[in-house]
């Protein structure tokens, strides 16, 4: 590889790996001179990346977000990571199978040897619930780009027009669901998402109300009262995206914060069963509550950290 070339590759690497970079710290890492650093950048941008340049005493660059999807660059366990996520997308119920497996095809075509082997390796059956149905993802980003924008929502739904404030977007049983406030029951409803035909334009901005607990909310609605409520009820925040999450959890809530946290609400017959299930996912957590919860943690700690140390 020409030694320009392999330069570009590093660069791009480390714009990728933070968000602001100075210019001087770009040219010490890559043990060439600010000048170069302005004409490699150049050299981006006329590839079709986006980079901005930051005004300040030190001047540096930042890669921002651009009007197409230009080519990026992952490491091996990037590479490997999202193989695996793209064999486990028929779990999600997003609709997304097909272009999931384009998606793999060409990840494996630019793969080195060593990493396709490893994926080749690494074969996966992924399978969805029976029950799960199909969510189109374009209805799926409509909806969560109307509950982060705050405006109404007006969509066909069973045959009839509908109109509701849109507030969260949630999974439960492999169904995605839309838990909004209808303005014309003026009461809160949830809509299977994969039953909305979502109609433009939007409505007007609106002011979120509160709902209190979603967990509780979408649990009452949609547990029968023929099967037990279980007496230990919490709720975390994960370090993971809810797509990843989501079909491992079968009687349980999980929302959609942003593309790498979620809301998962769960239930348990103890708190220290609970706590364990929560930390089954490979994810940082942040207990939302309640306190019995955080207590079980800690216990847990106590008793892992005793295992450990014999």
């Amino acid at each position: 590889m020409p030694k320009t070339s392999g330069r570009l590759l590093s660069l791009l690497s480390l714009l990728q790996s933070r968000r602001d970079w100075p210019g001087a710290l770009l040219a010490e890492r890559l043990e060439i001179s600010p000048r170069t650093v302005r004409r490699d950048v150049d050299r981006l941008r006329e590839l079709g990346y986006p980079i901005a340049a930051i005004k300040g005493p030190d001047g540096g660059y930042r890669l921002d977000a651009g009007t197409e999807l230009p080519p990026l660059l992952f490491d091996d366990d990037q590479a490997v990571a999202l193989a695996v996520a793209l064999q486990l997308a028929v779990t999600t119920g997003a609709g997304i199978e097909e272009a999931a497996a384009r998606a793999l095809t060409t990840v494996r075509q630019v793969m080195p040897s060593r990493l396709r082997h490893r994926i080749s390796t690494l074969q996966i059956t992924a399978v969805a619930r029976p029950s799960s149905a199909q969510a189109s993802p374009g209805v799926l980003l409509a909806l969560s780009t109307a509950i982060h924008a705050a405006e109404v929502l007006r969509f066909d739904y069973a045959s009839a027009l509908r109109r509701a404030e849109p507030h969260h977007l949630i999974t439960w049983g492999g169904r995605w669901y839309l838990v909004a406030w209808d303005l014309d029951r003026e009461d809160w409803r949830t809509f299977r998402a994969d039953r909305i035909t979502p109609r433009t334009p939007t409505g007007p901005r609106f002011k979120p109300r509160e709902l209190g607990d979603v967990g509780a909310f979408v649990t009452s609605r949609f547990r029968g009262s023929s099967t037990p409520e279980l007496p230990c009820q919490g709720e975390v925040i994960l370090a993971a995206p809810a797509a990843e999450v989501a079909p491992y959890v079968h009687e349980g809530l999980v929302e959609a914060l942003d593309v790498s946290h979620c809301r998962v609400a769960m239930g348990a017959w103890s708190w220290p069963a609970l706590a364990a299930s929560f930390g089954r996912f490979d994810a940082d957590i942040e207990v939302v509550g309640p306190p019995e919860l955080r207590e079980a943690f800690a216990e847990l700690a106590t008793r892992y950290t005793a295992a450990a140390a014999r």
